[in-house]
């Protein structure tokens, strides 16, 4: 029998999330927060990836990334993180002193349309759910930010989001979200299920081997005699 054909991975966005080991603290100061995003920088030189929303959170980070090629995600985020962990340990001195990540990153594949529009929202949001700044525009360590500064692309690996942002984009990222939607996004990352439409999920999560994602978890109910 054929093998079914896989996705290429250039005709998809992931949401990529890692914490720190045991939720502990990984950007201690402004300087941290600046490496991380060098690192990020020179990871484009590297390997090319369009890197379409960032928010770096004081345990945690999220990245919305668009590879060019398959295999190309795998690459470049483990470049990314073990290049960070060396120079995270050297910096603080802390050399030897084990993980700094809690393990492999977390990712799931996006449907590029309003679905795209409701992760780039969750991730620049971030911030303000988490009461870190009164509204989302004033944490530095963000890709909302740098939205509002296009005449000044100090970050010129921010890439362009491939559907358009709707007006009054800032406004509507601090504006809380439902419960519905936090939800629908909550049940992608922790189970890294595709995120979109019925009909997109799964065929997304058959191309790309995911469907095991796509079932209930538990123990089956014993049938009814």
């Amino acid at each position: 029998m054929p093998r079914t054909a896989r996705a290429s991975v250039g005709d998809l966005c992931y949401h990529v999330i890692n914490r720190g080991n045991a939720r502990a603290t990984v950007f201690h100061k402004d300087g941290d927060y600046q490496a991380f995003l060098d690192l990020i920088a020179a990871g484009c030189d590297r390997l090319p990836m369009r890197v379409l929303g960032f928010c770096l959170m004081p345990n945690h980070f999220h990245l919305i990334l668009r590879p060019h090629e398959d295999g190309d995600l795998s690459r470049w985020m483990q470049w990314l993180l073990t290049t960070h962990v060396r120079r995270y340990h050297k910096h603080h001195r802390t050399l030897g002193g084990g993980h700094i990540w809690q393990g492999r990153f977390k990712a799931f594949p996006i449907e590029l349309d309003e679905h795209l529009l409701a992760v780039v929202r969750y991730v620049e949001r971030n911030p303000k759910r988490a009461n870190l700044v009164s509204a989302a525009q004033d944490w530095r360590w963000s890709s909302l930010r740098w939205r509002q500064r296009s005449a000044q692309p100090w970050l010129p690996w921010l890439a362009k989001l491939p559907i358009d942002l709707p007006a009054h984009w800032t406004r509507r990222v601090n504006q809380a979200e439902s419960e519905a939607e936090l939800a629908a996004i909550h049940r992608s990352l922790k189970r890294g299920t595709p995120f979109g439409s019925e009909t997109w999920t799964t065929k997304a999560a058959t191309q790309l081997g995911l469907e095991s994602t796509l079932r209930a978890r538990g123990r089956p109910r014993k049938a009814v005699e």
